[in-house]
């Protein structure tokens, strides 16, 4: 199990058009935006030179699964993704070691003082 580093950070919000003013002014660059149907939100990416990115999203409808973390702690920080070298291997490892783990991919926001930690797969 190796971690690399953070691949990228995802923060939720309620008001996208509004963080994205504060994170555009503050970074000085602009995301790229787009509509997910699966986690049923808006996203905007601000891309870095190193490869990492910061994402913000916001949930569209009422069931989407950001939609109940962010009625519950609102605005924050929802993600935080590592690059590790194999992510099943990864999983497995945390798993062994009583870390519960979802979907092969994620550790439970339980189990990181209330933030979803993902395993990306480096490349």
């Amino acid at each position: 199990m190796a971690f690399k580093g953070v691949d990228h950070i995802v923060v939720r919000v309620g008001d996208l058009d509004a963080a994205v003013a504060n994170y555009t002014k503050i970074l000085g660059i602009e995301p790229d935006r787009q509509h997910s149907d699966v986690l049923k939100a808006d996203q905007a990416f601000y891309h870095f030179s190193d490869g990492t990115f910061l994402e913000l999203i916001t949930p569209t409808e009422d069931d989407s699964p950001l939609a109940g973390p962010l009625a519950k702690k609102g605005d924050g920080i929802h993600t935080v993704a590592f690059a590790v070298d194999d992510q099943k291997e990864t999983a497995a490892e945390l798993d062994g070691k009583g870390v519960r783990v979802i979907g092969g991919a994620f550790v439970h926001p339980a189990e990181a003082n209330g933030v979803m930690v993902q395993l990306s797969q480096a490349t």
